[in-house]
């Protein structure tokens, strides 16, 4: 029988992760002077926030990620803008990009559920510990906040197509930025889509580190995606629906070239790749203290007597 459930766990309408710290009634220790390495602490963070958001009420998942499908939408509209504005120059290129970042920023400053940040923070309490339950949970976090980006992404470019929001030589901005992602193969989607899926993924480890700094991690880590003309699922979604809509593009083109390829890419580059590899330099390290901690407590009542 598990431990007594501490206030906030009865407050929560979503499901149980399976953990050490539910069996034996503890949380899990986030302070650095208490772990091994300060890269113990960052995982931790990280894992104490993944348990947070796998353990959220369905609903909110999806508001909170069709919020941010909409939100997302930002870095086409701030990047089209600034390709209309900017003279025709080599600098263009590198100044247009910065409006790129402006989506990610609104997203992640405003704590809205955006897939690529879930290939990280949700995979590691899966991780520490791999049942089949914690896999379940994963699964569902992710399918709700893919299906609710999507959603929120295809509204977005709907609306950029549909509504008077912008004269026609900024939706013909729209148009040229998004051709250039569907100029690449599925194979080079993949490819830059992993790049990606690591670059987002460090990112979301840097952030606990980064404190009054947070902002300038996102905008310089963003920035990387885009002058890499690399592929994101969601802001990709955004583009690439804006052709669909605008019937440029047929909808199976969406899920091929693009889709399929890039959320693979993505998932593996944050998931298997980065996750794994952080999860790996301080699993050990981990283990250890923690069973030097038992140890301890099983030795205390000797000493007592």
């Amino acid at each position: 029988m598990n431990p007594t459930r501490s206030a906030k766990d009865n407050l929560k309408n979503g499901p149980d992760v399976d953990s050490e710290e539910r069996e034996d009634g503890s949380e899990i220790e986030v302070d650095e002077e208490n772990l091994p390495s300060r890269a113990a602490a960052v995982h931790e963070q990280i894992r104490m926030e993944g348990e947070k958001e796998l353990e959220r009420d369905g609903l909110a998942l999806m508001w909170s990620a069709i919020a941010a499908g909409l939100s997302i939408s930002a870095s086409l509209v701030t990047k089209g803008i600034l390709h209309e504005q900017l003279a025709d120059t080599p600098a263009r290129f590198f100044l247009e990009n910065l409006g790129y970042t402006v989506g990610f920023i609104i997203v992640i400053m405003a704590r809205q559920q955006l897939f690529t940040e879930n290939t990280v923070t949700a995979v590691l309490p899966v991780m520490h510990k791999p049942t089949f339950k914690n896999f379940g949970i994963l699964f569902r976090l992710w399918g709700v906040v893919l299906a609710g980006n999507l959603i929120g992404a295809a509204c977005a470019s709907l609306a950029f197509v549909s509504l008077p929001l912008f004269e026609p030589s900024i939706l013909q901005a729209f148009h040229t930025i998004s051709m250039e992602v569907m100029e690449k193969s599925p194979t080079q989607m993949f490819v830059v889509g992993v790049v990606s899926g690591w670059l987002i993924a460090t990112m979301v480890w840097m952030l606990p580190s980064a404190g009054a700094a947070k902002i300038w991690v996102i905008l310089l880590m963003t920035y990387l995606v885009a002058i890499g003309n690399l592929t994101h699922i969601v802001v990709g979604s955004v583009e690439v629906l804006y052709l669909v809509w605008s019937g440029a593009e047929p909808w199976y083109r969406f899920l091929w070239p693009f889709a399929l390829p890039t959320l693979a890419g993505n998932i593996i580059g944050g998931t298997f790749i980065f996750a794994l590899i952080s999860h790996a330099q301080i699993r050990n390290d981990l283990s250890n203290q923690r069973r030097k901690s038992k140890n301890r407590q099983k030795e205390r009542p000797k000493s007592v007597k």
